[in-house]
């Protein structure tokens, strides 16, 4: 997912530095919502599974110090190993539906300026 994005973020910038003449302007929006669309909804899935993972964490993290069990030290590692890549994760994903957010943006400025 990560190679995804950034390679559509990469690939609408260039199109948008040097946009062909001949651009139908309503079908590259209407394309771009719908990535908008895609990422919005691998971005709200994986706030799920973060916010889960962190309830997780915290929850061994006071299991731990309220009985110190070897256990819940053992079970730990993991999810705190789990839970700083899909923290990373969520970051790329929010950042980059802002970024499809402006592309949108400038989108509508080149139709704008083009029925002028």
């Amino acid at each position: 997912m990560k190679k995804r994005i950034l390679t559509y973020l990469q690939q609408i910038d260039e199109f948008l530095q040097t946009p062909p003449e001949d651009t139908d302007w309503d079908n590259a929006i209407r394309d771009h919502l719908t990535q908008i669309q895609f990422f919005q909804h691998e971005r709200l899935i994986h706030l799920i599974v973060t916010v889960l993972f962190a309830l997780m964490t915290t929850s061994v993290v006071v299991g731990l110090v309220s009985s110190s069990d070897i256990w819940l030290a053992l079970l730990l590692i993991p999810l705190l190993i789990l839970l700083f890549p899909y923290i990373n994760h969520y970051y790329l994903l929010e950042n980059g539906v802002q970024k499809m957010y402006e592309q949108y943006d400038r989108m509508l400025e080149y139709k704008k300026n083009e029925k002028k």
